[in-house]
């Protein structure tokens, strides 16, 4: 009987994190205006820097924070092959971004720091 219940128990410990990595298998696609609506933050080394919010129509406002912590001040997104990027007033890139899941988007910087933007405040 404990071994049944043993079997039954490893076969829902491995079922459940295969059904949740199924869930959340958005590696290397683009960002669509309806995922992007909402507030999501800029972190950097387990640290968050500031809070962004995207509009399903491509825009962005940022919080003053989020000046130190990126290049320039984005006014736009667009979606790109793997991910997404953000914009400045004249179109420009301010910083790539690669999908990594669902909800976490990281941009690799030269410098070795890694910046990421996830979903939420």
């Amino acid at each position: 009987m404990k071994t049944l219940i043993l079997a039954a128990s490893l076969a829902a410990a491995f079922t459940v994190p295969a059904a949740a990595l199924a869930a959340d298998n958005e590696a290397g696609v683009p960002l669509t205006p309806e995922e992007a609506a909402g507030a999501w933050t800029i972190s950097s080394e387990g640290q968050d820097l500031c809070t962004l919010t995207l509009t399903a129509a491509h825009g962005v406002k940022a919080q003053a924070s989020c000046n130190s912590a990126l290049p320039a001040a984005p006014t736009g997104w667009q979606p790109t092959s793997d991910g997404v990027q953000l914009t400045g007033a004249g179109g420009q890139q301010v910083m790539a971004f690669h999908r990594w899941s669902n909800s976490l988007f990281v941009s690799h910087r030269r410098s070795g720091e890694d910046i990421q933007l996830r979903r939420g405040a």
